[in-house]
């Protein structure tokens, strides 16, 4: 069993460990229990009644936060042309097609997402080892593999993220951070929740939404009452 230090045990008081809270009361405690000198991150943890051993039970996608994350990503965008000048009209913070396929070999991560237009996919896929094992590689399912370039990177710009299904059935994403106002916070939750519900697999079966905690980084979890949410 984990060991917790004295600043943590102190801050696990303020919650009660087998209380179900509606989703704005347990965001508000667990803004309340954020001890950290630093900003913390708000993070969602969700138990799904899915077999993640089965591919038409997976469950991934993306959603746009409408208070964003608090933190802004550095987009790398892999576009030719007219694409590229579309992708830094947008905001792009890196823009380039072999030159930065050529950097990244060489050891370049200084981005936090890639976008890339399907021509360019081809060139990209080489760098399938490298950008995949950091879960960096543009993907069609994640919005992320597109012609409409700009879009894309405001739409990263603006808070979208992405989740997937773990090995263990869970759904794990941030929703701001622990100075977010508790409404915005409570508003990013349900946009991150709504979305999964959307993205139920017809193939699941019984409960579908088992368990939901929300937590700040170093902080202790709140459980929420779940049947509101589905």
């Amino acid at each position: 069993m984990a060991k917790h230090g004295k600043t943590y045990l102190e801050a696990a008081k303020l919650i009660e460990a087998d209380k179900f809270y509606e989703p704005l009361e347990a965001i508000e405690l667990v803004k309340k229990s954020a001890r950290a000198k630093f900003d913390e991150t708000v993070e969602v943890a969700v138990r799904l009644g899915v077999d993640p051993r089965k591919q038409d039970q997976a469950v991934r996608g993306v959603v746009v936060l409408p208070h964003g994350t608090g933190k802004t990503k550095r987009v790398l965008v892999f576009a030719k042309g007219e694409k590229a000048k579309e992708a830094e009209a947008a905001g792009a913070d890196f823009v380039g097609d072999q030159d930065v396929i050529n950097k990244i070999q060489q050891g370049w991560f200084d981005f936090d997402v890639c976008v890339a237009t399907p021509d360019m996919m081809s060139e990209v896929g080489k760098l399938g080892r490298i950008l995949g094992g950091k879960g960096l590689m543009p993907n069609p399912k994640a919005g992320t593999v597109t012609f409409d370039v700009a879009k894309a990177v405001q739409e990263i710009k603006a808070g979208k993220i992405e989740y997937r299904l773990d090995k263990a059935g869970q759904i794990h994403a941030p929703i701001g951070k622990v100075s977010f106002d508790a409404e915005k916070l409570a508003e990013n939750f349900k946009a991150l929740v709504d979305a999964l519900n959307r993205a139920k697999p017809a193939a699941a079966k019984g409960v579908y939404l088992k368990n939901i905690a929300v937590s700040s980084t170093q902080g202790p979890s709140a459980r929420i009452n779940v049947t509101g949410q589905r």
